[in-house]
């Protein structure tokens, strides 16, 4: 049956374009300035997609200019499958987040699932292995169905595609508000190792090679999946299954193998290789094309379909998982097909690189598109959208503080510790294989995650954060927390920060109020990175995340990884033993606005947000790192959501331990969330040493007991039994889920 497709002229006329996303205005320079010609059918869908906010960052291009890129240790930053930073001896890491937030709303098990599968495929698209994957995710309250039902759903998805495909799901975090109810977000992200000699790029270049396509058929699913994700919903609205992909983690384990086995053994004829993510075949193939300065053919007949009668234009767009483009030295095809045959793999010759900087394609013998492939791939229009700051932050600045109100210590810290976003989510990560392949040598649970460079003293930790509470009151102070968060999560575990990919999940930037959150939240991050050292490597932009018209918090998602020099410098949160001394860095002040006991007592967030200086930042974790390297610290936990009071009693929980602990300071103030802040513990021998090395930066507050927590302050105590808290803490998310 011969599909009916519209004709340019009905393309123009009814204007279509505008279904899948183009404005009257780039659908002129396409017809005007680029081609001279009104698009066909098919050529209107490649640029829709290519232009796409999810492919060409249209929107978000000059603010990612703002990121700091580069530095000694920075191998390969942004604009490949994934960023690549130096750890010594002639290995590197590499890794990248994706977000999957519209497909998990709609179809959270696959949702999730694919969002996986496509960040795995960008690393070793590189030539990495991967070894890890980590998540962020945020969800709506846990008091509706609908909530607890995507919670389940994408938690089975993570864990679905990493445990079968056999990478180990090893840290993540997820947070619980109201303003992601109808907006869920799902980021993943993928950390490989790999040898310097070993690195690929995407590129399609000299005149002749041929482009092959390998991995599974193309189908029908996903289509226009980049022009969903740069949308709004809308409730009541059909959603668009259709845009969601399906994934097979076995095929997906297959491909990887016969991927790598193709990078290792035959560097000499491999010349590009690339994923096929985002706008599949057509992102991949021009992009690939675009960054060598070639030309590309395409034949689409010979294209593997898994359904009949399929256009060029579902071809082009189709988002089927589980698929690659590599470019070949012209003769080498036949070697290519035999070593995909091994994994019971398709790989197929479906074209070949020009010099002409077309991009064409041809099916049943006619050719159906004619394009510059730069006008695809580079040529996408920029926009410099309006920004005003929000009414909100005007009226946050003029508001008094939020103090809270606290009758009973014990109470309180009980509350804060059943709160969904403190508390315990084993009941989550249980579901994940974080054991598989052996190399984790810190599981969940922790700051951050370890894993250990099999044949080196070396270790990777990384971890994933943001508090988009935070942003919400002040873009750009929180953008600059995000970063400081994730590094001292590092610091907290023996490493030292390497760079950081992430995920900037925002609302609308059509609106300037949203266009104002993402702008100024990225001068936050870029001052942080450029103060802590941490270039942006890698990332991606996820725009548009409103329901109703009601955009979600800023939530620019950072992943981090650092290097651990030495496996004994590995440290974890919980206290190790009866006896040690508690010791705790950096100051306590009245910061409560934004906060968990802010939250827990308004029911809301509001106010300004808690001053915060970097250089005490890069201080305290300079100190806290030089003391773990020196053999001088038991246990170090990074002070974050619910303040001090729950970082003491999170360190307590894992060997049951107790505290006694005395501070100088009002009882409200246990639980304030101010910045910059470490709980460490050090065996009694190393006390005199240790304190030598912090000077003043290290107050001791007391000692770890039997299995009590005792926690006083000028004008109240905590006094609750270590078991009590933990199981409470552990129960409260299934009880919620119940």
């Amino acid at each position: 049956m011969k599909k009916f497709e519209p004709t340019p002229q009905q393309v123009k006329e009814q204007r279509i374009y505008a279904e899948w996303g183009l404005t009257d205005e780039e659908y002129r320079m396409i017809e005007e300035d680029i081609l001279g010609r009104m698009p066909n059918y098919t050529e209107t869908g490649l640029f829709s997609v290519m232009w796409s906010e999810h492919c060409s960052y249209k929107n978000s291009k000059p603010v990612l200019r703002k990121f700091p890129t580069s530095g000694p240790q920075v191998l390969q930053g942004p604009g490949e499958g994934a960023g690549i930073v130096d750890i010594g001896d002639g290995q590197a890491v590499v890794f990248k987040a994706e977000s999957h937030n519209h497909p998990s709303a709609v179809e959270p098990y696959e949702g999730a699932a694919t969002g996986v599968g496509g960040i795995i495929r960008d690393i070793f698209s590189m030539g990495a292995r991967p070894i890890a994957i980590l998540d962020s995710l945020r969800f709506g309250e846990l008091d509706n169905e609908r909530t607890k039902y995507l919670v389940e759903e994408v938690v089975a998805g993570i864990s679905g595609y990493g445990n079968c495909i056999g990478i180990p799901t090893v840290g993540g975090e997820i947070q619980f508000d109201a303003c992601y109810e109808g907006n869920p977000l799902v980021n993943a992200m993928c950390v490989g190792l790999i040898n310097h000699k070993d690195i690929q790029k995407g590129q399609a270049k000299g005149v002749g090679n041929t482009i092959m396509y390998v991995g599974a058929k193309t189908g029908r699913d996903g289509i226009h999946g980049a022009t969903f994700a740069s949308e709004e919903f809308v409730e009541g609205e059909e959603q668009q299954r259709s845009a969601v992909q399906v994934g097979d983690p076995f095929m997906e384990k297959l491909l990887l193998e016969a991927c790598l086995e193709l990078i290792l053994e035959h560097s000499d004829i491999l010349v590009g290789i690339q994923d096929m993510g985002a706008a599949g075949l057509v992102s991949s193939s021009a992009e690939m094309a675009s960054k060598a300065g070639s030309g590309l053919e395409l034949f689409l007949d010979d294209v593997p379909q898994r359904e009949t009668g399929m256009t060029p234009y579902e071809m082009m767009l189709s988002e089927s998982q589980e698929r690659m483009l590599i470019c070949v030295e012209q003769g080498h095809e036949e070697e290519v097909v035999a070593l995909f045959a091994k994994y019971d793999l398709d790989a197929v010759s479906i074209g070949k690189v020009t010099d002409d900087g077309l991009y064409r394609l041809y099916h049943h013998g006619k050719e159906v598109a004619h394009l510059p492939v730069d006008a695809l791939a580079e040529d996408a229009p920029t926009y410099h959208k309006e920004r005003q700051e929000p009414a909100r932050i005007k009226q946050f600045a003029e508001m008094a503080d939020f103090v809270p109100v606290i009758n009973d210590p014990s109470e309180t810290l009980l509350a804060l510790l059943q709160q969904p976003t403190i508390a315990s989510k084993k009941s989550i990560y249980e579901t994940y294989d974080s054991q598989v392949r052996t190399n984790t040598v810190v599981p969940p649970g922790s700051d951050a995650a370890v894993l250990r460079v099999r044949g080196t003293e070396k270790a990777l930790a990384m971890t994933t954060d943001c508090n988009s509470r935070y942003l919400y009151l002040n873009p750009e102070i929180g953008g600059q927390i995000a970063v400081a968060e994730a590094a001292r999560n590092i610091v907290a575990s023996g490493g030292k920060p390497l760079a950081i990919t992430d995920c900037l999940n925002y609302g609308s930037p059509d609106k300037p109020e949203g266009f104002w959150e993402l702008w100024t939240s990225a001068d936050g991050i870029s001052e942080a990175c450029r103060v802590l050292d941490t270039p942006v490597i890698s990332g991606n932009v996820s725009l548009y995340n409103e329901t109703n018209g009601k955009a979600i918090y800023p939530t620019p998602m950072i992943g981090m990884v650092g290097l651990i020099e030495n496996l004994a410098h590995i440290t974890t949160q919980e206290f190790k033993q009866m006896g040690d001394l508690i010791y705790v860095i950096g100051e306590t002040e009245a910061d409560f606005n934004g906060s968990e006991i802010q939250k827990l007592q308004l029911g809301k967030i509001e106010g300004k947000l808690m001053t915060f200086d970097l250089a005490v930042e890069k201080e305290n974790q300079a100190a806290v790192l030089q003391a773990i390297q020196a053999g001088l610290v038991a246990s170090a936990h990074d002070c974050a959501e619910g303040g001090l009071a729950i970082a003491l009693a999170e360190s307590t929980f894992k060997n049951e331990l107790g505290v006694e602990v005395t501070l100088d300071m009002a009882k409200e103030q246990l639980f304030a969330e101010t910045q910059s802040r470490f709980v460490l513990s050090v065996r009694p021998e190393k006390q005199e040493e240790f304190e030598q090395l912090m000077g003043e930066k290290a107050q001791l507050i007391g000692h770890v007991t039997q299995s009590h927590l005792q926690i006083s302050a000028q004008n109240g105590t905590i006094l609750v039994e270590t078991k009590t808290a933990k199981t409470l803490w552990e129960e409260a998310i299934p009880c919620l889920m119940k």
